[in-house]
């Protein structure tokens, strides 16, 4: 009994349906996942990733396609709405831009919320000793400027004020008042200064059900309060400007990917998730995941990993033009990276991967959820999200980060 080609055609067409809406759901699942880390590799065949160029020129539209720049809609608050009193809240920034924006934005709160004076911090790299000023890299008084009205600033502890004797207090990221209220305040009133650090439970970027007192203060903390200095500005704004014309061929438009090979032996990438989704891809899989939805052998990639390793061949095999920092960087600046200042590389991969036409997390966690909120802000708002395709035609546009395609980052309580 002979089959109805219709009936073969259908069935195609529901199993393709299918397996779109698997992979929907795992997208959706990427965002909400702690820090998780590159995964294993698995084989492909790359001599199957070949590409039609109607398909190449729609994704070259795609790349174009970012929202206009959006304006801060929050509310400055002011300090005069609490009362003031004499003790100081200190911190220290850790861990790279990514947690940085987080750790500010809680300090911010806890100071204000406190009527407290804050101290301008110092940034602690991950080595012992590893420590600098806070205008070594970002703008002191454009910070200072931010926080008029808000909360009383000072760049130094008073010399009366031990350090010793400050109690060290932990407050988890995205801190409440009602935290504060239970577990800060008490502390605060007590000793009469204290020392934060802020922990991360879970990344939560996600946008607050309902609005509370303290968005827009985290709003002015997070997106108006940090800016590189100078130097650093314009260190970052070479290497952009070094990538677009290394992209002529695609109109000066380039591709950033978060993918840290360093982490591939790290617990947290060591297969999928507890709910069996992959939450990290290596060279690999990006490689395979950009040429199947359309991307061609001249697009511009730009590797937060910081120094050349031999996994990343796989990717250049299929996009010659990838580069990692130290391809790029000017040649007098070459002696910053040369001594493994692990803080300012990752200044350079935060700004770059929110500056990039099109960024690509391959690692689930906090720069990916930071770097969407700056890019939001500035109208930037094509992030893909990396996924396992058997189809080798597949739009980019059906792996928009859920952040952007359900506007459901923090960063939209903040932008209108």
């Amino acid at each position: 009994m002979g089959v109805d080609l219709r009936q073969v055609v259908a069935g195609v067409l529901t199993l393709t349906m299918f397996v779109m809406l698997i992979h929907m759901i795992k997208r959706d699942h990427f965002d909400s996942v702690e820090d998780k880390l590159p995964g294993t590799a698995e084989d492909f065949n790359f001599e199957n990733a070949k590409l039609d160029t109607t398909h190449v020129r729609k994704n070259i539209g795609f790349l174009k396609g970012n929202a206009d720049q959006l304006k801060p809609c929050w509310v400055k608050p002011s300090g005069d709405s609490v009362e003031q009193t004499d003790g100081f809240v200190t911190f220290s920034l850790t861990n790279g831009p990514e947690y940085h924006i987080s750790q500010i934005a809680d300090a911010v709160i806890v100071a204000q919320s406190l009527g407290a004076t804050l101290v301008i911090p110092d940034i602690r790299g991950s080595q012992p000793g590893d420590k600098r000023n806070f205008e070594d890299i970002y703008d002191i008084d454009v910070f200072m400027k931010s926080m008029e009205g808000v909360v009383r600033v000072v760049k130094d502890l008073p010399a009366h004020v031990s350090t010793q004797k400050i109690a060290a207090v932990k407050v988890p990221n995205r801190v409440t008042e009602d935290y504060i209220a239970k577990h800060v305040e008490p502390i605060y009133r007590s000793k009469g200064n204290i020392r934060l650090a802020t922990y991360f439970p879970s990344i939560n970027m996600r946008k607050a059900g309902k609005k509370g007192d303290t968005d827009s203060v985290g709003c002015l903390a997070m997106y108006g309060s940090l800016e590189l200095q100078q130097e650093m500005h314009d260190l970052v704004d070479s290497m952009v400007e070094r990538l677009r014309t290394l992209s002529r061929k695609s109109d000066g438009q380039f591709i950033a990917v978060d993918l840290r090979v360093e982490m591939l032996d790290k617990k947290g990438c060591q297969g999928s998730d507890s709910d069996g989704e992959k939450s990290c891809f290596n060279a690999q899989e990006v490689a395979m995941f950009l040429r199947k939805i359309g991307f061609d052998k001249d697009t511009t990639i730009y590797v937060t990993q910081s120094r050349w390793d031999g996994s990343l061949d796989s990717l250049k095999d299929l996009f010659p033009k990838t580069y990692t920092k130290e391809a790029i960087i000017p040649a007098d600046k070459k002696k910053l990276l040369d001594s493994e200042d692990s803080e300012l590389e990752k200044v350079i991969d935060f700004y770059i991967s929110s500056e990039s036409d099109v960024f690509v997390p391959a690692i689930s966690g906090l720069l990916y959820a930071n770097v969407a909120g700056k890019r939001i802000g500035s109208g930037k708002t094509q992030i893909l999200v990396p996924a396992n395709i058997p189809d080798s035609t597949a739009s980019a546009s059906g792996f928009l980060s859920p952040y952007i395609s359900k506007k459901n980052h923090f960063a939209y309580s903040c932008y209108c």
